[in-house]
């Protein structure tokens, strides 16, 4: 690659996050005191973590029911109320349990 292309590259993604995080900040001066926005903003954040994970769950192994018996492990354990290490032990331990049936 170019470095100028790429240090152009780096300067434009630079200013778009820059732009982003920042223009909130200057538009937005009071506390927003509507429920409806403020309960869609304290979702944002763990919404676009499962929109970003959840696709990946279904690719961690070669083994597609594989993946799919760790997800139904993972919801059903953290339904019950299990901590994250439980959680994320026991799907990969049926992952890898499965795999080695499958």
């Amino acid at each position: 690659m170019n470095p100028d292309g790429f240090f152009l590259y780096l300067l434009v993604m630079a200013g778009t996050t820059y732009l982003v995080r920042a223009i909130p900040f200057v538009l937005i001066r009071k506390k927003i005191k509507n429920r409806f926005l403020n309960s869609f903003l304290y979702y944002i954040p763990y919404t676009v973590l499962a929109a970003m994970t959840f696709p990946a769950i279904f690719y961690v192994s070669s083994s597609l029911p594989a993946s799919i018996l760790g997800t139904i492990t993972a919801l059903a354990l953290s339904f019950f109320g299990q901590s994250l290490l439980v959680v994320a032990a026991s799907s990969a331990l049926v992952i890898y349990l499965a795999q080695l049936v499958l």
